[in-house]
C-alpha cells in the first residue's frame, strides 16, 4: 500500500479486502497515522510459506528497490498528482 507520506507498507494477509479496510479505518497501529492509503498492487500465493518468503524479501533493501522499479509509474503518478516530484 502507498501511504499518505509516499512510503510503502508491505504485509501479509489471508483476506485482502478485510485487511485493507482495517488499515483504512485506522485499526492498524503501524499505518493509522498515514491515512488515506492506496492499494497499488498485490500478489497472491497458494502456499502461505511462499507468501511469507516474498513478504520477507520485499522488506529487504534489494526487495524495496525491485518493488520501486516495478511500480515506478504508479509512484510517479501519485507524486505528480500532488504537485510533487518523486
Amino acid at each position: 500500500m502507498l501511504l499518505s507520506n509516499k512510503h510503502f507498507y508491505t504485509g501479509f494477509t489471508s483476506d485482502l479486502k478485510v485487511r485493507f479496510l482495517e488499515h483504512q479505518l485506522g485499526k492498524v497501529k503501524s499505518t493509522k497515522s498515514f491515512i488515506p492509503l492506496r492499494l497499488v498492487g498485490y500478489e497472491s500465493y497458494i502456499k502461505k510459506s511462499d507468501a511469507l518468503r516474498r513478504e520477507k524479501f520485499l522488506k529487504t533493501t534489494e526487495g524495496k528497490r525491485l518493488f520501486r522499479q516495478q511500480y515506478r509509474d504508479i509512484i510517479l503518478e501519485s507524486s505528480t498528482c500532488n504537485g510533487e516530484v518523486a
